[in-house]
């Protein structure tokens, strides 16, 4: 691999800007891939944990490139070459996203296709307005938790809890999972001290849904997965339902969480969510290109020499796609400040064959979710200064630690028969203590209380109601 330093070497003092981790990058990632693209171009040889070589790619074209020819960049962390010469031990940070797994994302070719196959036959059975209603189900429940407060912190009570909760709905596991699953999801993420844990809970808790299901399936993903016709192994359906929750948790939290933060601070924004230019889909659609939930994705594997943008890639070399650099390359946005609506040629899913097969899940999630929040919280203003809100970032994501809001105190809207628990057991039960059935239909979202709803009607809409559409 060419770098612009010896090879083996780490880059000499002074010069911090070729690691991909540290404080620089955690700081400033996006100036930090505007510093790379001025020096490198299109892709630029970087620096990940470990001091490990690798190859970001910037630019939007490139990225397509590398993502939709698997031929040339391989999907199979086998074939990475410092893990091949032992230099990426069992403890290094990127062995839980680079180590190969039997799951779909780490293959290619007709092994790809048979597991993405089932994966994809499983989520295209689901009822799009069923998840929706979910999503009010379980939106309404965590709103009902602080409504009457006044004030919240969106990301802790709202964007975190709100993919798992009814992403376990649609796994079919008991409602109860639902918060300890956010908890050790991001757990996991982080790679902490208890990550080890926080993955054999996870694990425990999926084996024993599979095992349910063997016995009782019901009308939900697992289930679906178990009757594929590509005739999964457990280990397989396992890990493939270990990937959609934590795919779908970060994500779809991060999605949540950017675009609340944006219509809060972005006057941009904010003026044309009032002017009725924007739909909230916009808007959604705006932060998937302007903050995507990941910023990069590891990776890609060079099946043997060649070359793009310009640079000589090496056999077994990794490529890390750089999907918020690319979002934002001067050769196809020129000026950032130019809407993007209807526009979703982003990267923010990636593309190729390995494109994220539960997109839309994601969507309907985020647009859901922020629509019940909105119409029940109309006045939402953020408690603290912008300046004030931080943001903790890796290798892979950047997402925001808290976004503290205040609000008029509303009463409780009854959205359900069960509230979200408070809390959960760290420990998983064992199987003969939570008999996991199939979810009942979720209940209709009650209509608002006459008093809410004639306080509603005498104040001036606001800008959240016209941007619903329902000032």
């Amino acid at each position: 691999m060419t770098t612009p330093y010896p090879t083996g070497s780490v880059p000499p003092p002074g010069c911090p800007a070729h690691r991909l981790y540290g404080p620089e990058a955690d700081a400033d990632p996006r100036g930090l891939y505007e510093k790379l693209r001025a020096e490198y171009g299109a892709v630029a040889p970087v620096l990940v944990p470990g001091d490990l070589p690798a190859w970001l790619v910037l630019g939007h074209r490139e990225n397509l490139d590398v993502a939709r020819t698997p031929s040339r960049f391989s999907r199979d962390p086998r074939r990475w070459r410092d893990m091949q010469e032992g230099k990426v031990p069992a403890d290094h940070p990127l062995t839980p996203v680079a180590a190969w797994q039997p799951v779909c994302n780490f293959q290619d070719g007709t092994e790809h296709e048979r597991l993405r196959g089932a994966v994809t036959e499983a989520l295209e059975r689901f009822d799009r307005r069923g998840i929706r209603r979910y999503v009010t189900r379980f939106a309404g429940q965590l709103i009902d938790r602080f409504v009457e407060a006044g004030r919240a912190d969106l990301v802790r009570d709202f964007a975190e809890p709100l993919p798992m909760l009814v992403m376990t709905q649609l796994v079919g596991m008991p409602d109860s999972y639902g918060p300890r699953l956010v908890e050790a999801a991001r757990d996991m993420i982080k790679g902490t001290e208890t990550a080890v844990t926080s993955n054999a809970y996870v694990t425990e808790a999926l084996e024993q849904l599979v095992a349910r299901k063997r016995v009782v399936p019901g009308r939900d993903f697992t289930s679906w997965l178990l009757e594929s016709s590509t005739t999964l192994t457990d280990a397989e359906i396992i890990e493939h339902l270990r990937l959609v929750l934590i795919a779908a948790f970060e994500t779809t939290a991060n999605l949540i969480a950017n675009t609340l933060r944006m219509v809060l601070t972005d006057r941009r924004f904010r003026a044309n969510l009032s002017g009725g230019h924007m739909t909230l889909p916009d808007a959604l659609e705006q932060v998937l290109w302007d903050e995507p939930p990941l910023t990069t994705i590891l990776g890609r594997w060079a099946t043997g020499d060649t070359e793009l943008g310009g640079h000589r890639i090496k056999a077994g070399d990794m490529l890390l796609l750089g999907l918020a650099a690319g979002n934002v390359d001067p050769e196809i946005r020129p000026d950032l400040t130019v809407p993007v609506h209807g526009n979703r040629s982003h990267l923010a899913f990636s593309g190729g064959p390995h494109e994220c097969p539960g997109q839309d899940i994601g969507r309907a999630i985020a647009d859901t979710g922020i629509d019940v929040l909105l119409s029940r919280v109309p006045d939402l203003e953020l408690a603290v200064p912008e300046g004030e809100l931080r943001v903790s970032a890796s290798l892979m994501s950047r997402h925001l630690v808290s976004l503290p809001v205040v609000f008029t105190p509303k009463g409780r809207t009854v959205t359900a028969s069960s509230p979200v628990p408070a809390q959960v057991p760290v420990q998983v039960p064992a199987p003969a203590q939570v008999p996991m059935q199939v979810p009942p239909a979720p209940a209709a979202p009650a209509a608002v209380p006459p008093a809410a709803a004639g306080h509603r009607r005498r104040a001036r809409p606001s800008w959240w109601a016209r941007l619903l559409g329902r000032g």
